[in-house]
């Protein structure tokens, strides 16, 4: 996953809820994608294999959030859509 950054958005929501962001991280390294289309899911299934970016996306506390990993593995990002 690399290096873990997030947007303000994020963390001002985060904080707000006192919610950490492990459980989701957790969750994208371990393949479970959240609630993304099933044609996006199979596109990171096959990005682990292929070296592709990955987009998981979890509802957390009523907004919807993003992690991105890119296709280089050095950065992943937590953000919010609109930040995108």
């Amino acid at each position: 996953m690399g290096q873990v950054v997030a947007t303000r958005g994020v963390v001002a929501h985060l904080t707000r809820h006192l919610i950490g962001p492990g459980l989701y991280l957790s969750r994208h390294a371990r393949g479970d994608w959240g609630s993304v289309p099933e044609e996006d899911a199979k596109a990171n299934d096959l990005a682990v294999i292929s070296g592709a970016r990955i987009l998981s996306a979890y509802d957390i506390a009523g907004v919807r959030v993003w992690i991105i990993t890119e296709a280089d593995r050095s950065v992943t990002t937590l953000l919010l859509p609109e930040e995108y």
